[in-house]
């Protein structure tokens, strides 16, 4: 299906695009998956007793068919049909099923709390909702709450668990999936005949930002099969991948799940976090879509492993060595570093990063020891995909190249280009859902403005430099953005967590930055408050010293608890400040 560079190159200029095979919608995708790969496992999970299970694409095909059928036969068609569960095979049916027929699909956040999880039900006009077993058992007892549901649709559910319920709404996933499949071998097309216009809203998805109520954002069936088309042509897959992040977000339910069929790729689903190092050796994915915090997490964890088995030094010098090698034409990476792939299962080719711009050192430390960081910059209006470094023209300091379809735009830059950037193009949003003010203030003439601020380079990357309600305007006129600021300290071996924001005077004024840090309990416990405090103080001073005076840190203060983090594990940056801490001035 794609053309690919040479393995192992690195080219100075982009390269012509991917060959990827064009498509009009989400079933044709998934019956050319099913019609050219039909053996191919599409999803490996584990089931009962921890034993994986297979599913090819054909017979996945074969189940979406069969419940977009129930699902039609019970009267649910043209509806607005939430999802809410644990990441698994049953939640990835859901999401196809009912992007292939006439439906809406609201995937809803399994880590609300149940109080806004029927807001949003409330909010998105779910008639029907999808649960595993685990959530029904928390969201059924408010059934009364969401009259609007006509049908609960639970995975898992025995059918004695289902007689004991003794409601009428609910149904067994199975028994649908039953049900029509049986209808299909009669000749029943009520779910193969039913459609939606390629521009009618086809998904809406509901942001969890770190400010703010959280809004639904619509997503048109041309939107999601642009974001899936044109970034394949920017940037591949293998064979075989991780699936981590939660399915509600865009990230993952587009770029991961989605691209995967397209690619005819095994996905291989973690069932919870904590299961992640162990499905890393069990699947041997050779690439995987993260977060920085995770990538940094196994960054930190190889490290710290190293300094305490007595091999960092051995690493470090092993590094320089692969480096001078590989400067003449000899890679031995896979070989070096073998120890190193083992912890990600010995295949691992690549690892996609969104959500956030990565710290250089880490990409650096991956392309050392062989394994390609590739980042990219995405936002939910967006479907959720605007740009990408590409595997062979990687510049891991900007955030890529624009999709084919997208146009990037700089609003109001200032003397270096900076301003915030603007998208239009196929994957941008249709609106707001219900909410025509907040759609006018980030829409205008089919230009979305993303609320980030960066610039385009010579070469046409795009860097982001951090978020407009972000910024900070000292009174002296000099603007940071406290994301480059927190790059830096990040870089403190000793802190976990970071937030710069402005220290201002009686009249309101911004007049410095503060630096609020959650510290690395294990490597600060033998400290007293007192020696955290004069470490962090030197530590900060250091980074100062390469920073103009207007970007130095004045003062820092010392959480005992880490920060509030949204439901994506970004940090909610309010209530700084407030904390019980430790403080010193810089």
């Amino acid at each position: 299906m794609e053309t690919m560079c040479p393995k192992g190159t690195n080219l100075k200029h982009n390269y012509p695009l991917y060959e990827v095979k064009p498509f009009s919608s989400i079933r044709e995708m998934l019956y050319l998956a099913a019609e050219e790969a039909p053996d191919t496992v599409a999803y490996k999970f584990k089931g009962e007793g921890g034993t994986v299970t297979e599913v090819t694409y054909s017979r996945f095909r074969d189940a979406v068919d069969a419940l977009g059928t129930g699902m039609a036969l019970h009267g649910i068609k043209n509806m607005h049909v939430g999802m809410i569960g644990e990441n698994c095979y049953g939640w990835i049916l859901a999401y196809l099923t009912t992007l292939c027929g006439d439906n809406v699909f609201v995937p809803i956040d399994r880590e609300l709390p149940v109080r806004e999880i029927i807001n949003v039900v409330h909010h998105s006009d779910c008639e029907a909702l999808f649960l595993t077993k685990s959530y029904a058992d928390k969201l059924l007892p408010f059934a009364d709450e969401m009259p609007a549901i006509r049908k609960y649709i639970v995975f898992g559910l025995t059918e004695d668990e289902l007689k004991n319920l003794q409601n009428d709404k609910v149904v067994r996933a199975e028994d649908l999936i039953r049900y029509g499949g049986a209808a299909l071998t009669v000749g029943d097309r009520s779910y193969l005949d039913a459609r939606r216009g390629e521009y009618e809203l086809k998904m809406l998805v509901y942001t969890s930002g770190t400010t703010g109520v959280a809004k639904g954002v619509m997503l048109s069936e041309h939107n999601l099969v642009s974001s899936v088309y044109y970034g394949m042509q920017i940037s591949t897959i293998y064979t075989t991948g991780l699936s981590v992040l939660p399915y509600n977000h865009t990230y993952e339910a587009v770029c991961d799940i989605l691209v995967s069929i397209h690619k005819h790729a095994t996905l291989c689903i973690n069932e919870n976090l904590r299961s992640v190092a162990e499905n890393l050796k069990l699947y041997k994915p050779d690439y995987i879509m993260l977060v920085p915090a995770f990538v940094d997490n196994f960054y930190k964890k190889i490290w710290s492993s190293a300094e305490a088995t007595g091999k960092a030094d051995g690493l470090r010098k092993l590094i320089k060595i692969s480096s001078r090698l590989r400067k003449i034409g000899i890679d031995r990476r896979h070989t070096f570093f073998e120890s190193v792939h083992k912890v990600f299962g010995g295949r691992l080719i690549k690892i996609v990063c969104g959500g956030a711009p990565i710290r250089p050192e880490l990409a650096e430390f991956f392309d050392a020891i062989g394994i390609t960081l590739i980042n990219g910059y995405g936002i939910t209006e967006c479907s959720p995909l605007v740009s990408a470094n590409r595997d062979f023209y990687n510049d891991y300091h900007t955030v890529g190249v624009p999709l084919p379809c997208v146009k990037i735009g700089i609003d109001s830059p200032n003397e270096n280009g900076e301003g915030e950037i603007t998208v239009s193009g196929d994957v941008v949003m249709m609106g707001y859902y219900k909410n025509p003010e907040a759609t006018a203030q980030v829409l205008r003439d089919g230009v979305f403005y993303t609320g980030d601020y960066g610039r385009i380079g010579e070469d046409g990357r795009l860097t982001i430099t951090g978020r407009k309600k972000n910024l900070i305007v000292l009174k002296n006129g000099k603007n940071v953005y406290p994301e480059e600021i927190e790059g830096y300290l990040e870089n403190i071996p000793y802190i976990r967590e970071v937030v710069v924001y402005a220290l201002k005077n009686e009249d309101g004024d911004e007049t410095g930055l503060c630096a609020e840090m959650f510290l690395d309990e294990q490597l600060t416990k033998d400290m007293s408050a007192k020696e955290r405090l004069e470490l962090m103080v030197k530590e900060v001073a250091k980074i100062n010293h390469d920073l103009p005076s207007y970007k130095r840190i004045a003062k820092i203060k010392l959480r005992k608890t880490e920060f509030e983090k949204t439901t994506s594990r970004k940090i909610r940056r309010v209530g700084l400040g407030k904390d019980d801490t430790d403080d010193a001035n810089v």
